[in-house]
């Protein structure tokens, strides 16, 4: 998953969309990924670092991931629309 490039994102995890005005408020967990897409982090990875950090079993955090890019691709903030 890629976000779009103009997408801003702040510590406080509040995310700006400029082409649209529309801005959203994401938790602690939300932020860190999108950090770590960000980065360029691959789903494994990212998958990876949750289990480690939160101690979580690898098939919730997975579908947790994927309904969280749901929520991106709803909101046309990746490029994968």
């Amino acid at each position: 998953m890629q976000l779009k490039n103009n997408i801003a994102i702040s510590e406080n995890g509040f995310i700006f969309d400029p082409n649209t005005g529309e801005s959203y408020s994401l938790n602690p967990i939300g932020t860190e990924i999108l950090n770590l897409l960000k980065e360029k982090k691959t789903d494994d990875e990212i998958i990876n670092f949750l289990n480690e950090k939160y101690d979580s079993d690898k098939l919730t955090i997975e579908k947790s991931l994927n309904e969280f890019y749901s929520f991106l691709q709803e909101y046309n903030l990746s490029e994968n629309d």
